[in-house]
């Protein structure tokens, strides 16, 4: 009868120390629904971050994957978060589950209206630093090579600020201050746009692996895409997958994904730690798949990329 008990107390203990008994899953609510929250297209609460990083003395061009040593087998699996001025998307909890549940360090590219509209899902995904990075992918998805020079700056300012406000209302401190790297909407980019983005103290990164193609509900097609996107991956790539419930079934695609690059041996890493473990590999002129394969998108999303017709000015 003793020893029956001391085993039964020591599986007890392994149950709740074990880290899959301490994931405690976020629930998934309606508020987490594509235009579930009803559009604000007021300017942050405020327009200019308190922390200002130093400005980089060269830009560094757009980051596309990281050249790493011989047989270290790391990669960045990384989310866009983002929508534009005129409409309202979801938060995909699934998929932060799925990450957290598996432990998977991730780097999260956040528009700054789209942080505001999911305030309170932003200060938990803050809670999780030590998994999580986020970075800065500018206020309304506009498009740096379209916008002016003062609208790219508000576009990536205005999120500065809107990250700082979250962190502080957080009450979390071990996080950095204001984000540090930064995506370009629909890839797309020009000389002075990187100028503008290394003076605000920024890199900016893409990635080599475009995840997503359409529509991953159905399990069968996700596994068959899955299998594609692992042969387009190797050691220091960066993964493109959305968290915003645009495109639909990502969480599908996500664990397949993830599946079969565990099997191979690989390492997941946010961003800023891939970047410390190679030499970064850079192009000029960002892009999906191919150069170019991006331009058409400038007709396609309002004046700017925002969905707006008139000019963001960043002008409250």
């Amino acid at each position: 009868m003793k020893i029956s008990k001391i085993f039964a107390r020591l599986i007890f203990t392994v149950l709740i120390l074990s880290p899959s008994s301490c994931f405690c899953e976020w629930k998934i609510e309606s508020a987490d629904l594509r235009r579930a929250i009803q559009n604000n297209t007021k300017p942050p609460e405020k327009l200019m971050p308190s922390h200002e990083l130093p400005p980089r003395t060269n830009d560094d061009g757009v980051i596309r994957r990281v050249k790493l040593p011989e047989g270290v087998k790391a990669v960045a699996v990384t989310f866009d978060m983002c929508e534009l001025d005129t409409t309202t998307t979801g938060c995909d909890m699934a998929v932060m589950n799925l990450l957290r549940e598996r432990g998977i360090p991730a780097t999260l590219f956040m528009g700054g209206k789209w942080m505001r509209t999911h305030s309170r899902r932003v200060k938990e995904i803050m809670t999780e630093g030590g998994l999580f990075e986020i970075g800065n992918h500018n206020w309304s998805h506009g498009n740096c090579a379209l916008l002016s020079e003062e609208g790219l700056k508000a576009q990536i300012l205005w999120t500065q600020a809107e990250y700082e406000l979250l962190r502080e209302e957080s009450g979390v401190d071990d996080i950095p201050e204001v984000p540090t790297l930064f995506r370009l909407p629909y890839g797309r980019n020009n000389d002075r746009a990187l100028r503008v983005i290394a003076g605000l103290g920024l890199r900016v990164i893409q990635w080599d692996v475009a995840a997503e193609a359409g529509d991953n509900s159905d399990i069968k097609r996700a596994k068959r895409n899955a299998k594609k996107v692992a042969a387009m991956t190797k050691p220091g790539s960066i993964l493109l997958f959305h968290a915003n419930l645009v495109p639909k079934g990502t969480v599908n695609l996500l664990r397949e994904v993830v599946n079969i690059l565990d099997g191979e041996g690989y390492e997941f890493v946010k961003v800023s730690e891939l970047l410390t473990m190679g030499e970064a590999e850079t192009v000029r002129d960002g892009y999906f798949s191919r150069p170019g394969d991006n331009h058409a998108l400038d007709k396609k999303f309002g004046t700017d990329g925002t969905g707006r017709k008139a000019r963001f000015t960043g002008k409250p």
